[in-house]
């Protein structure tokens, strides 16, 4: 499902984006084919930018999103690494260092974990190590989230732990247009930023071509998918499909809810967020992720302290279990789904009348 076009957006701190182009006549495209040419148009555009991780290269990636970009570059440019994830990132933080912006892939989300040290204690320091000396401009892609019927460290939902790590730049998209312009932006970033890819949306289509330039709001803000006025679904990624059909099962009963589409989940969007959930009272936050200590409990509480005499209910939280990711057969019960998010919206109003 794609999401439909932003109707309103906030005007928080942002990372500089470039523009981002679009076709007059475009045609269908993938998310991932999205990110792919975001991949290709940066490195013909920038001799600096440098494509690393395991299959990157002759394989084109396990979800071939780097397809054709070593014949076009050379592998010397996009460079299959060993299965070492932490030795991959510990070369880019070098490769960095000396004037280049590698982009690193990390195959699947928990597969990033072995890296976690490189990241908490250079990536995501340098810059204030040496005072502003040295940015480190590295982009990590991180394919997260399940919903493909994947096993254990194929389908986690990590962001919670980059979110927690100060230094860092946390995005994600869910659409295809989001998905070129934000990568495009991350790469231009002399910040390092972790680029969450959804892969269950790696397939989902768009009428989309970068041929012509098209709008895309920068990195640090928000958008409003879909505007209503009973209740806010702050929501990302892999998650956005589901409240954006929420949303439509609600309005059979009456009930506009309004979607928000987080996008970036460092820096955040409070403006654009508040806006939504002081004009309607009441909030859910829902993602794949864990509910406890996971993103939604940052996004409720600062919700809460800056809303709190708007709210006419609870901020409420529609998330993945307190467990290891499940096995395929199950995994339709642990991930949030349309009738789990009517049930909070229906909880929120219960909530009022009480």
């Amino acid at each position: 499902m794609t999401a439909s076009a932003p109707e309103t957006t906030g005007t928080a701190g942002t990372t500089g984006a470039r523009p981002v182009r679009r076709a007059k006549t475009a045609k269908p495209a993938t998310l991932g084919q999205a990110i792919g040419r975001a991949l290709r148009d940066a490195m013909a555009e920038d001799a600096a930018v440098h494509v690393l991780g395991e299959d990157v290269g002759t394989l084109g990636g396990v979800f071939r999103i780097t397809d054709g970009l070593a014949a076009e570059f050379g592998d010397d440019r996009c460079t299959d690494t060993p299965l070492a994830e932490a030795g991959i990132l510990g070369t880019a933080v070098g490769m960095a260092m000396y004037g280049l912006r590698p982009v690193v892939e990390m195959q699947f989300d928990a597969f990033a974990y072995p890296s976690f040290e490189q990241l908490a204690s250079h990536v995501a320091k340098m810059r204030n190590r040496t005072r502003g000396a040295m940015p480190l401009p590295i982009t990590i892609r991180i394919p997260y989230g399940g919903g493909i019927g994947g096993v254990e460290h194929h389908s986690d939902s990590s962001e919670a732990y980059y979110m927690a790590t100060p230094g860092l730049h946390v995005v994600t998209p869910a659409t295809v247009e989001d998905a070129y312009g934000m990568l495009r932006a991350a790469i231009a970033s002399d910040d390092p930023v972790v680029f969450m890819e959804p892969k269950r949306l790696y397939w989902s289509k768009s009428d989309w071509s970068p041929e012509a330039p098209a709008e895309v709001e920068p990195i640090g803000r928000a958008v409003v998918r879909r505007a209503g006025a009973d209740a806010t679904l702050l929501t990302y990624g892999p998650s956005l499909p589901v409240c954006l059909e929420a949303a439509e099962a609600a309005r059979a009963d009456g009930r506009q809810l309004e979607v928000v589409d987080l996008r970036s989940l460092v820096p955040f969007d409070d403006e654009t967020v508040c806006a939504s959930v002081r004009r309607t009272g009441r909030a859910v936050v829902v993602h794949e992720s864990t509910g406890f200590a996971g993103p939604g409990a940052e996004i409720a509480a600062r919700v809460t302290e800056r809303c709190f005499h708007h709210l006419e209910a609870p901020v409420l939280r529609v998330a993945g279990l307190d467990i290891p990711y499940p096995p395929p057969m199950l995994e339709r019960h642990h991930l949030p789904g349309v009738d789990r998010v009517l049930d909070a919206v229906e909880r929120l109003q219960w909530e009022a009348r009480s």
